[in-house]
């Protein structure tokens, strides 16, 4: 039987979702004398970690789509980076939560698919929040606060991600059509 998702990436997921979650808790906590504050960390987990979580899986997804193997992991190191960034209150947050380990044989077009796929689920998210928003399909203040720093968080990571320098999905996305179309 093929296995889709692993219980290993499962404790992956929730293990980035929860460390993701205290990372970016300060935005939203109301008690700034308590280093934990359950509330905000599991609500900036919920805000941050399914756009984190859907952007690898659409990774994971195409190229499992594709015949290739694909597994997701947290990315163990970067998270402790970015709980040290916190810890040193530096205002700086910079790291790389989860990833997609991809083996198989590709070409440089599926290696571009691939790439690609995870910021463009960030886009439709961004899109999907943004006409959520526009419609006045959701009231509550807590939902629309959700839904607004969703959209700014899915945004975010479609550009981010989009940049064309080694190491992001758009230089993969980007060298992989250029080597399809311009180099044969």
């Amino acid at each position: 039987m093929l296995m889709i998702v692993t219980w290993l990436e499962i404790l992956d997921f929730a293990i980035m979702a929860v460390v993701v979650g205290y990372i970016f808790s300060d935005f939203f906590r109301k008690d700034f004398r308590s280093v934990f504050d359950t509330k905000a960390i599991l609500f900036a987990a919920g805000i941050t970690a399914p756009a984190i979580v859907l952007h690898e899986l659409a990774h994971k997804f195409v190229a499992m789509s594709m015949g290739l193997t694909a597994t997701f992991h947290a990315a163990y190191g970067w998270l402790m980076v970015g709980i040290i960034l916190k810890a040193l209150n530096t205002g700086f947050i910079f790291f790389v939560p989860a990833y997609v380990s991809i083996t198989g044989l590709s070409t440089p077009l599926t290696q571009a698919k691939v790439a690609v796929a995870g910021p463009l689920t960030n886009l439709v998210l961004f899109l999907v929040c943004w006409a959520v928003l526009k419609l006045n399909l959701i009231k509550g203040k807590r939902a629309v606060v959700f839904t607004v720093i969703s959209k700014k968080i899915n945004g975010f990571l479609f550009i981010f991600n989009m940049i064309p320098i080694p190491g992001f999905d758009g230089f993969q996305f980007f060298s992989g059509m250029i080597k399809t179309y311009f180099m044969h």
